[in-house]
Formats: C-alpha cells, sequence, structure tokens
C-alpha cells in the first residue's frame, strides 16, 4: 500500500512539472503587450539670476528714481516682474513698495520723507519663487539733487545803475540751483540795513527793494546764492543823484571894453554825480532882470561880452548835472561897469602872407602816338607865384610862333596842339615854366605812325 501510494505521489509530481514547463514554453511563446513610455519628471522650477546693475537715476526731496538691467538667467520659468524693496538705514525691517509685480526695469520710490536715509533692493520674481537680491551699495538720502547756484544778472545791472533821489527802486534778479538756494545780500561788505532796504527772495529771483531812494542808499551790493557747498555771487552799483550845489564862488577878474572876465569854482556837493555843466546869467542893475548869456558851459572861466557902454552888469553862475541845473545860484560880490570914455579901438596888426612859390607842374605830359595826318593835343597843368611864362620846345629846340602849333595856357592848364603831324613831327616836346623863384620842365615823347594801307590798294 506504501508503495503504490508513493508511486501515485511520483506520477502526479511528475504531471505537475510537465504542466509548468507546458505553460511556461507556452509564455515564450506568446508576445508581449506594448506598454506607454514613462514620460520624464517636470523639471524642477527654479528663480532666476539676482538683477543687475542697480543705480540711482534721480532723486528729490520726496522721491527716488531707481533704474537695473533684467537677470543674466532667467530660465524655463520666464520672468514675472521685479518687488522693490526697501528698509530704513540701520534697521533690516523690508518691505515691498509695490503692490503689484513691476514689469519695467525702472521704478520710482515715491511719498518717502526728505531726510531719511533707504537701502533699496530688488528682486526678480518668476514660478520658481524669488532671486537673490540686488542691492545698492550704500543708503540714499532723500533729498534734492543739487543744481549748482547760478546769479543770473540783468544786462542793464552790469553797469551803474543810476536813480534820482525819492525814486522807487524796485530791482529783480533772477538765479538758479536746487534745492532752492540760500540767498544773502551786503552793501559795501556789510549787512543790509533793513529799515532802508527790503529784499523778497523765492526760487527763483530776489527782489532789492527801496521805497524811496536816498543818496546814503548807494554803494556796491553784492548778492549771493549758496547751495551745500556751492555759491555764486553778483555785484551792482547803486548811485542815488540829485540836483547839485551852486558854485563854492564866482568873481569878476576883469572888465576891458565891452567885455567881462569871469572866474568861479566848481560846487562842493555835485548831487553824487559829476557836473556835467555851468549856466552864465548877467543882469543890468539898472532893471535887475536875468538874462541866460551861456548854457551848457564846460570851463571854470568865461569871457561876457557885446554889454553895453555906461551900464553896470551883476553875474551869477548855476551848476548842472544829469539831474539838471542846481536850484540856486552863486552872485559875483563884484560888479561889472562898462565906460563910456577912454575907449580906444586899435585893430590887430596883420602880417601878409607871402604866397609867391616857384613853379611847379600838377600835371605831368604823358607819351602819345598819332597818325600822319591827324591832330593831336598835349597836356600838362602848373602852378607858381607869380605866374609863370611857359615855353614848348620840340627836342630842345623853341617852337615859337610856328603856325603848325597851338599853344595855350589858361589858369595853368598848358595844351600844344599839334595840326595834321607828318612824319618829321615825332619827338621829344618839352614844357618849361619860369617865373623870378624858379622854373620846372615836363617832357614826352610823341610817335607818328603811318596810316594803315588796305591790301587792295597795295595791290
Amino acid at each position: 500500500f506504501d508503495a503504490a501510494a508513493s508511486l501515485c505521489s511520483s506520477h502526479a509530481a511528475n504531471n505537475n512539472a510537465n504542466a509548468y514547463l507546458t505553460s511556461a514554453e507556452a509564455a515564450e511563446a506568446a508576445p508581449e503587450e506594448p506598454k506607454p513610455p514613462t514620460p520624464p519628471p517636470p523639471p524642477p522650477k527654479e528663480p532666476t539670476s539676482a538683477p543687475l546693475d542697480l543705480f540711482v537715476e534721480d532723486k528729490n526731496d520726496t522721491s527716488v528714481s531707481i533704474i537695473w538691467s533684467q537677470p543674466e538667467i532667467v530660465g524655463h520659468s520666464g520672468l514675472d516682474g521685479y518687488t522693490i524693496e526697501v528698509c530704513k538705514d540701520g534697521t533690516e525691517d523690508w518691505k515691498a513698495v509695490n503692490e503689484e509685480l513691476q514689469k519695467s526695469c525702472r521704478y520710482v520710490i515715491k511719498n518717502q520723507t526728505t531726510g531719511d536715509r533707504l537701502k533699496i533692493r530688488v528682486v526678480a520674481v518668476n514660478a520658481g519663487g524669488r532671486s537673490p537680491p540686488v542691492a545698492l551699495p550704500e543708503a540714499v538720502l532723500v533729498k534734492e539733487v543739487a543744481d549748482r547756484p547760478k546769479v543770473r544778472l540783468p544786462r542793464f545791472l552790469r553797469q551803474r545803475y543810476v536813480a534820482n533821489v525819492g525814486a522807487k527802486i524796485n530791482l529783480t534778479i533772477p538765479f538758479t540751483g536746487k534745492p532752492k538756494p540760500v540767498v544773502t545780500w551786503t552793501k559795501n561788505g556789510q549787512p543790509l540795513d533793513t529799515k532802508r532796504v527790503n529784499i523778497r527772495s523765492s526760487d527763483r529771483d530776489s527782489i532789492l527793494f527801496i521805497r524811496t531812494a536816498e543818496r546814503e542808499d548807494s554803494g556796491v551790493y553784492e548778492m549771493c546764492v549758496k547751495v551745500e557747498d556751492f555759491d555764486d555771487k553778483a555785484s551792482l552799483i547803486l548811485q542815488i543823484v540829485e540836483l547839485p550845489g551852486p558854485p563854492a564862488s564866482v568873481k569878476i577878474v576883469d572888465t576891458w571894453g565891452f567885455n567881462v572876465a569871469l572866474e568861479w569854482t566848481p560846487p562842493t556837493d555835485n548831487g553824487n554825480t559829476e557836473i556835467t555843466g555851468y549856466t552864465i546869467q548877467k543882469a543890468d542893475k539898472k532893471t535887475g532882470d536875468w538874462f541866460t548869456v551861456l548854457e551848457h558851459y564846460h570851463r571854470l572861466n568865461a569871457t561876457i561880452s557885446d554889454l553895453i557902454m555906461g551900464n553896470t552888469y551883476k553875474f551869477k553862475v548855476f551848476s548842472e548835472n544829469k539831474c539838471g541845473i542846481s536850484e540856486d545860484a552863486t552872485i559875483a560880490k563884484e560888479e561889472a561897469k562898462i565906460l563910456k570914455t577912454g575907449i580906444e579901438y586899435k585893430p590887430p596888426e596883420y602880417k601878409e602872407h607871402d604866397f609867391s612859390e616857384p613853379p611847379k607842374f600838377t600835371t605831368n605830359l604823358t607819351d602819345r602816338a598819332t597818325t600822319v595826318g591827324y591832330s593831336t593835343k598835349l597836356l600838362c597843368s602848373v602852378r607858381g607865384s607869380p605866374k609863370p611864362k611857359v615855353q614848348w620846345m620840340k627836342n630842345q629846340m623853341i617852337i615859337g610862333d610856328d603856325p603848325k602849333y597851338r599853344q595855350i595856357c589858361v589858369q595853368g592848364i598848358c595844351s600844344l596842339e599839334i595840326r595834321r603831324p607828318g612824319n618829321f613831327d615825332g619827338g621829344v616836346y618839352s614844357c618849361k615854366a619860369k617865373n623870378d623863384h624858379g622854373e620846372a620842365t615836363v617832357s614826352c615823347k610823341l610817335e607818328v605812325k603811318q596810316p594803315a594801307v588796305p591790301d587792295a590798294e597795295k595791290k
């Protein structure tokens, strides 16, 4: 029984083995079904590299304008924009100043407090997150960029500015500078007297105002504009003038015939400007009426003529400057009486001028050419006193009264006409002028040519 059981088990095992082999072979023989390829894992999303070249483009007292360049490495995730962050110097409390991502590479950080020092950085943002930041190397002081100050002195103030006493002075001097320059004024190097001079300054100009000018307001005014360590200065000269005083003294220094000689001295007060002249008046003592005899006269002495015999005269002198004539005049203490007798006229002795002079040719003879049978004329001019005697010569031989020649001399212009010259009338012609003081000669050559003969006549 046991043996039979063992045999049955072995047979069953063999059957199982055969069955396994058969199924394996069948599997080997059957083709495998194709499987879809496995997709590669998506690349990790990475942020960009840091933005480049961050610097301050401009600033004023409440804002800072910055500019930068995009990152060198952007990657597959692209670039969504930038975040601008600031914090006060000395802290690390960084805060973004833009609510939405900034697309461009320029941004104005507004509404800042003047005088704050800000640290500024920019971060690039994409799907991979924030890039490393790029920061300014130093904190930025929020204030206006200093623009060097410059005084723009008007052209009419570059020379002396002259005004009359009592006038209103209102001078506007523009300037430039940023931030607003500090404006200061001085007069002759000293601070201004604010009781006399008012200064009003804006962002663009400064006004010097004097309600009623006085001579004491004259001087050199200097305006200075300053921004930080820079300044600029300009000077203007103000001259306040008025009418002058009268001459310091007037006196009669001589009286003769119908004439009186006066002298005077300049006024002690010239009105703060140069004296431009004097006005002299006379009055007959009988009538007392004053008449002007000289005005705008520049010298300090004068001779008054054409006075009336037997009258007694008084004289006074006014000073004059660019404002006008002095209100008062200085009267000479002396009086001038024109006497009726003792007047003797002596005519001046004149020495007659000697007008005599030797002959001199003022126009010379010039060489000429003429044709046989065609009259010609030689011309020259001479002067001398007494009137010189003129003589014509041909080849140093006196022509005399030869009818072939016509000689004329009128008011120094001398001419010699040669009538219908022949072959032998060429040569050297001379004109000699002679008087008691000397003589002079001029010469020229005359060429007499043969007339041209046509070819037909030659044949």
